[in-house]
């Protein structure tokens, strides 16, 4: 008995005591790194804004930073365990060798991610339509860019399929045009019809007086002809506007009492024989 409890103290005081230190000091430099790391992080977003750099920069390199202090973290971690860092680092860099030609699409990702931040196609808080995605863009990260969706779903695109697709911008510039049509019935005259419209048009909110709203015949179908009715507005009032434009063509048809179309087509019959 005697023996065992020589071994087990001998066991407790070469072995178990000194993990136990080394696993305690391990949580508590991850606890203060991961403050720090915070910390780090807020005072950096902080420093940029003060810059006035721009929103989408500054998320960038907020990610970006608490990243690499992350992996500083988790390499002092594992010194206190006696790795040796030296060859973690080695083994970090082979593994990122071997995640990288495992994963191309995830290192393609952070590449776009990169040149969506230099070449700047759009902003933080600019509406978008790319990657199949139309929205207002809530951040660019290191691999991938969150969308806020017009019907408020949040969708994240990877960054390598925004930059091989088209981005379509609708902020950038300070207006665009709301294209709808106006079906007119047979007899109706396009012109006076063209300037009862455009009155209504020009009383809607938001519709810009230049570019003024314009209105020409498109085409002739069976029906009759075949309005454009193309009003101009900023693009935060779009969807206010493309929803007046259409009450405005409805109110000013019924008010000059002009009938439905509907599709005419003359059949002549010639009698056989």
């Amino acid at each position: 008995m005697g023996d065992f409890l020589t071994s087990f103290d001998k066991f407790m005081t070469v072995y178990l005591i000194p993990v136990g230190w080394k696993v305690l000091g391990a949580v508590i430099l991850w606890i203060i790194g991961s403050w720090a790391i915070k910390i780090i992080g807020n005072l950096s977003g902080r420093g940029m804004k003060a810059q006035k750099l721009d929103p989408t920069l500054i998320k960038y390199f907020e990610a970006a930073i608490r990243i690499v202090l992350k992996i500083v973290l988790v390499i002092a971690i594992l010194a206190i365990f006696g790795i040796q860092t030296t060859s973690f680092v080695a083994l970090l860099a082979a593994a990122g060798v071997a995640i990288g030609a495992a994963w191309g699409g995830l290192l393609a990702n952070f590449a776009a991610g990169a040149f969506l931040i230099i070449l700047r196609p759009f902003h933080v808080g600019n509406m978008i339509s790319a990657g199949g995605v139309t929205g207002d863009v809530k951040e660019i990260g290191l691999f991938a860019t969150t969308i806020d969706t017009v019907d408020n779903l949040r969708v994240v695109v990877g960054n390598n399929k925004i930059l091989s697709d088209n981005v379509i911008n609708y902020t950038t510039n300070p207006y665009r045009r709301v294209d709808l049509k106006a079906q007119l019935a047979q007899g109706v005259n396009p012109y006076e019809a063209s300037q009862r419209i455009l009155e209504k048009v020009k009383q809607i909110p938001n519709v810009l007086s230049d570019p003024a709203p314009f209105i020409e015949i498109l085409e002739f179908n069976l029906a009759g002809p075949v309005l454009a009715v193309r009003p101009f507005c900023h693009n935060n009032n779009y969807w206010q506007v493309y929803f007046d434009t259409n009450k405005a063509i409805q109110d000013a048809c019924s008010a000059a009492g002009y009938p439905a179309p509907w599709t005419n087509q003359v059949i002549h019959h010639k009698p056989l024989g």
